[in-house]
């Protein structure tokens, strides 16, 4: 099973005052940690969406080697997981444009599913990724599966959450319901009997950042981020 890794980065941060992929967690910016963190998981190719600041949110990877659309290129020697940047035109819509543009951008690729992720949740672990992929493994296509299953999504405490992992035959239903500020939840709340839960709160937060207190909150925690 093939499963693709979507970050989606293209918004304004206007709380933060700033595109949340140009924060810095340990020196490193938000957008290109979501890459690493995807790769590491297991998830190839990587897509990332830009809109706000697109050419600064860029820029911040180019260290992995992405690619300004077209066909991803390797995002490193070491880890060699084809990367491309999809650049979104109507992003000031919200996530809804975003996840539309990551989706058509991933049609073209050999893949089973995707794992979708936000830019400013610097407490999902690579840990955690894999713990969605091999929930797909075994719960949609294992032996044992559960045919109606297509999405296994990240759950904290029973609360759903992100990142998800959504399976090719459902993108286009996903896709036609994400609008707005709205990404994948629209299809997620609609077909519950479709979704799988994985606990998660063991290998990461869905704590997100918001503002620059949200900011603070997390490095004054000291958090392993």
């Amino acid at each position: 099973m093939r499963v693709a890794g979507l970050l989606l980065a293209a918004g304004a941060g206007r709380r933060m005052g700033t595109p949340k992929g140009l924060l810095t967690v340990d020196g490193e910016p938000l957008v290109a940690r979501g890459v690493r963190l995807l790769a590491a998981g297991g998830c190839s190719p990587l897509t990332v969406t830009v809109g706000a600041a697109a050419e600064e949110v860029a820029a911040a990877l180019d260290g992995a080697g992405a690619t300004d659309g077209g066909p991803p290129a390797a995002s490193s020697p070491e880890e060699a997981v084809p990367t491309r940047v999809v650049r979104v035109a109507d992003w000031p819509e919200g996530m809804g444009a975003s996840l539309r543009a990551g989706l058509a951008a991933l049609t073209a690729d050999d893949l089973a599913g995707v794992v979708v992720a936000l830019v400013d949740q610097p407490l999902v672990s690579p840990a955690l990724i894999r713990r969605l992929i091999d929930a797909a493994h075994t719960d949609l296509d294992g032996p044992d599966r559960q045919p109606q299953l297509a999405a296994v999504v990240a759950s904290y405490a029973g609360q759903p959450r992100t990142p998800v992992l959504l399976r090719r035959e459902i993108w286009p239903d996903v896709a036609r319901l994400a609008r707005g500020d709205v990404g994948a939840r629209a299809w997620l709340r609609a077909n519950p009997d479709r979704v799988l839960q994985v606990p998660c709160e063991d290998v990461g937060s869905p704590d997100d950042i918001d503002t620059p207190a949200d900011l603070i909150r997390l490095k004054d925690a000291g958090r392993q981020v």
